[in-house]
């Protein structure tokens, strides 16, 4: 018999920041869309292809690098083929993005929505930089919405001969003060809610890390307040070509402003020798700390030749969304990766398993998941609880779906926020935990990951990048992974209500949902398998922003 109860305890006072946070957000964004949608800007950057910013590209032969002429024996071995290996725990993403800047002799490329200069953050930097004084040509592109909180030490190394920073999409980056930057954002909405969602980092134009991980501790298994669980994969060979090409069309577009010209800040060389400084004495205090030096003292390209890498070799296929999508927006754009998705799972025979943390199907991705299940397909969604989520607004968007698709057969998981096992990808410490990981895979044979969600953002307005990977080993390895986070350790099961459930709350005067949620909760002779009738261990801050942002007119920014 379920619960009425909507939680065990009340948020915690970070997660209560992030709510407030989440909620000025979204308010901001509605009063613009109301109020000021027809206003010019005040000021804003000239185009950037009007700066001194010379256009670059990835290396020309990457099969003349070490990593080249590693890959190279395998590549044909393979037919062709791509090498990819899975990086399921935090810790193993972070150690392999060090091993791949020490491995890298010719270029190094990064492309991220979100670099933060925290713990992690800056032990990468350093890794970077490292490589940088090796010769090294080191390009950092970072979408504006989140560099504020990482501008110093990265205008301090764009000083480096070579490295080069670039800011993709600025919309406030130029303003003098925080008014002036308020103000871009409320004349300049277009702007603000078209991002840059990639993730990619790059060596010599022959190995790409790519997948939902940001660079920031929360990613990496280093932060002890909150614990995103994500997924990437590390990609070898040919498909890196088109990583690569992805790179150099955003690095190049319109978009892609110089540091420079964004920064007020004037750094010298001695700034630049004491960040090196700094960045050593911080590599020396939390490297080990974090367990971010590789695990193998070779370089990659031994490992590889030596197939001590565990590469699982396939074809594949990557797509990303054109710079123009963010830079240009136009109503009648498709997106490459999110057509793909969709054709793959209209394709499906037996069995679709979707991992999305940001969860907003729409009309359309009802009907399309329901069509599956009424073909006897198995749809299980796996997405993130009110609890668990980062994006409170997000799930506002996604809740009304609930009920449509759990009458149409789909399987309902919603993720908990404190995990009581150790499985090393959606388990760990009872710290606060988050699903961030973007993974799809079809039939057990298809596997697609990389920075998209089933949601209107992924589709309309940030541009994205997925790889579509043509593997029963991978595909069946995320499905076990997939399958192991539903059990109730890990997920509350969603489910309708029963219509005596629903006249027993009524009976009470308690709220009635139409729907149940299971999951295990401990009790004083340990874990019991517990119901509830309302959003669990939610809080009643997120319940009531929740119920607000149901009011609001945010559904296609969602």
């Amino acid at each position: 018999m379920p619960a009425g109860a909507v939680g065990r305890g009340p948020l915690l006072s970070s997660d209560a920041r992030t709510v407030a946070r989440e909620c000025v957000r979204t308010l901001a964004f509605v009063f613009v869309a109301c109020c000021v949608a027809g206003l010019a800007a005040c000021s804003t950057l000239p185009p950037a292809t009007s700066l001194d910013r010379p256009a670059t590209y990835a290396l020309a032969q990457p099969e003349t690098t070490p990593l080249g002429r590693a890959l190279a024996p395998l590549v044909a071995a393979h037919g062709g083929q791509s090498g990819f290996r899975l990086l399921t725990d935090g810790t193993d993403a972070l150690q392999m993005r060090i091993a791949l800047a020490r491995s890298a002799t010719k270029t190094l490329d990064l492309q991220y929505y979100i670099a933060a200069e925290d713990t992690t953050g800056r032990l990468l930097l350093a890794a970077a930089l490292y490589a940088a004084d090796r010769g090294v040509r080191v390009r950092m592109l970072v979408d504006d919405l989140n560099f504020k909180d990482a501008d110093r030490l990265m205008a301090a190394l764009s000083t480096h001969p070579d490295i080069e920073v670039r800011i993709f999409n600025p919309f406030g980056s130029a303003r003098p003060s925080v008014f002036a930057r308020t103000e871009n954002f409320f004349t300049r909405i277009d702007r603000f809610t078209h991002r840059m969602h990639n993730k990619a980092m790059i060596a010599d134009g022959e190995v790409a890390i790519v997948g939902g991980r940001n660079l920031g501790d929360e990613y990496f298994s280093a932060s002890p307040k909150l614990q995103f669980r994500d997924l990437d994969v590390i990609a070898a060979g040919p498909i890196v070509k088109d990583v690569s090409k992805s790179f150099d069309a955003f690095w190049n577009s319109p978009g892609a402003y110089p540091l420079s010209a964004v920064e007020k800040q004037h750094f010298a060389e001695a700034d630049l020798d004491t960040a090196r400084e700094a960045l050593r004495a911080h590599w020396r205090a939390q490297a080990q700390a974090v367990g971010a030096k590789p695990l193998r003292s070779a370089r990659l390209w031994e490992q590889i030749a030596h197939e001590q890498m565990g590469l699982v070799w396939a074809n594949a296929m990557f797509s990303v969304d054109s710079p123009s999508k963010v830079t240009a927006p136009n109503d009648g754009y498709r997106s490459p990766p999110m057509h793909r998705l969709a054709e793959l799972l209209r394709g499906a025979q037996k069995e679709v398993l979707l991992l999305s943390p940001y969860f907003v199907p729409h009309d359309a991705g009802v009907r399309l998941l329901a069509d599956l299940t009424h073909r006897g397909v198995r749809v299980a969604v796996l997405t993130n609880s009110m609890a668990s989520t980062d994006a409170v607004a997000v799930q506002a968007g996604y809740s009304p779906y609930r009920i449509p698709l759990l009458k149409n057969g789909v399987e309902l998981y919603e993720y908990q926020p404190l995990q009581r096992q150790t499985s090393r990808f959606f388990a760990g410490s009872q710290s606060r935990a988050s699903l961030h990981a973007k993974a799809y895979v079809i039939d057990r044979r298809t596997l697609v990951i990389g920075s998209l969600n089933l949601d209107p953002r992924s589709a309309h307005l940030n541009s994205e990048m997925a790889l579509f990977i043509d593997s029963p080993v991978l595909a069946d390895a995320v499905a076990k992974l997939i399958n192991q986070s539903l059990s109730p350790k890990v997920s509350y099961r969603v489910t309708l209500s029963t219509p005596a459930e629903d006249a027993q709350l009524r009976a009470l005067g308690a709220p009635v949902s139409g729907l149940v949620w299971t999951g295990e909760a401990d009790g004083e002779r340990g874990p019991y398998l517990r119901t509830w009738a309302l959003d669990p261990d939610a809080g009643f801050v997120r319940n009531l922003l929740t119920g607000l942002f149901l009011l609001l007119p945010v559904d296609s920014q969602l």
